[in-house]
């Protein structure tokens, strides 16, 4: 094969936890009867919940056939090359086996919003259920406080995995340890310009569940976030990186698996074309952001990469695209994330598709690729 697939999850293959039906039977298409993949393919998830190994064994249940850790990319796999950072403490937010999913990536020193909120009682008062008796503990607390700054490590960074659960909590913290230069029980100072560095991963406004509309995805806390701190500070919050679909980091990490799968299987023949399912191409990013990890891949070595987008998840094909480029911040048009620029040209499929196995049977006929 001279081509791969990039596949889609969420509204491709699954909605929520239910397979779709048109899934199953496209993935006997690209499997001989040992069940090896007759091609590569990637599985390009925003999820960032889990390891890559109990994303492999879902797929394997949920498609009937034999899918290794190796073809899945979650939203955070990226941050395996961002080693400057990986003997540092770093704080992590999200949800899942978060302090599993860190050192898996490589992270030696990683602490969670809820270690930190154990570290400063005080910090965390939403929750009127949750909140400390300060007239007991107030001076004790800060006590502590002062004595615990030297114990626990300072993160030198916040890494955001995904949307947490509790949002008024990790708000919150994030907020304190970016305003202290990683002393959450310190005064704010707002002369602390440049922030901590901030790696994100997956910014999807919305996703597909079982319910009949999207559901807020790690994007809207993205927006929170943002929005708070410019509320505060009067200045933008400013990403070290920004990982998972759309972003070119994704793809070209993507695109290094899929070489790494056909040198695997001693395939000769160059990737020429890769196909992403489900997703679109990848958006361009703001010039501000760090580039370094490219230094970390081998360069691009396909010639292109097709979206095939299915209609059986977010993707709407009736809504139309502005000719005016400035009118991009409607958002029946753009969900993208505020550092990435709307390009129609990227918005706009290559080919549109009723399901994943009408996907298949196209890329197999416009390769011309008879398994």
């Amino acid at each position: 094969p001279s081509f791969g697939f990039l596949f889609d999850i969420d509204g491709v293959l699954v909605r929520g936890k239910t397979p779709i039906p048109a899934a199953k039977t496209a993935f006997q298409k690209l499997v001989n009867s040992q069940g090896q993949f007759l091609v590569p393919v990637v599985f390009v998830t925003n999820a960032g919940d889990c390891l890559r190994q109990k994303k492999a064994d879902q797929l394997s249940h949920l498609l009937g056939v034999p899918i290794s850790q190796d073809q899945v990319m979650m939203s955070h796999s990226p941050l395996r090359m961002f080693k400057r950072y990986h003997e540092k403490c770093v704080l992590v937010s999200g949800q899942g086996p978060l302090l599993d999913i860190a050192q898996d990536l490589g992270f030696c020193q990683p602490i969670t919003i809820e270690t930190l909120r154990e570290k400063h009682p005080l910090l965390d008062v939403v929750d009127h259920d949750r909140r400390p008796n300060v007239l007991h503990q107030r001076f004790g607390a800060l006590l502590t406080n002062s004595i615990t700054l030297s114990v626990i490590p300072v993160p030198v960074a916040v890494v955001l995995f995904g949307e947490p659960v509790r949002w008024e909590t990790n708000l919150q913290l994030i907020i304190d340890v970016l305003l202290t230069s990683g002393y959450p029980g310190n005064p704010y100072c707002h002369e602390n310009d440049p922030h901590i560095p901030v790696l994100a991963c997956n910014m999807d406004l919305m996703w597909v569940a079982e319910a009949q509309s999207p559901r807020f995805g790690h994007g809207t806390f993205m927006v929170c976030l943002e929005n708070i701190y410019k509320k505060i500070t009067g200045k933008e919050l400013k990403y070290e990186a920004l990982m998972g679909k759309p972003s070119k980091l994704t793809y070209q990490y993507a695109e290094y698996l899929i070489r790494a799968q056909a040198a695997e299987r001693q395939w000769k023949q160059p990737i020429q074309t890769l196909y992403a399912v489900g997703g679109s191409a990848a958006l361009s990013q703001d010039d501000e952001i760090d580039n370094s990890w490219e230094n970390e891949l081998a360069s691009a070595a396909a010639a292109r990469c097709r979206s095939v987008l299915v209609c059986t998840g977010v993707y709407n094909p009736h809504t139309e695209v502005p000719l005016d480029t400035r009118e991009s911040i409607t958002e029946t048009v753009f969900h993208g994330h505020r550092d990435f620029r709307f390009e129609p040209g990227l918005v706009e499929p290559d080919h549109i598709v009723p399901d994943v196995d009408a996907a298949v049977d196209l890329v197999f006929q416009l390769e011309n690729f008879a398994p």
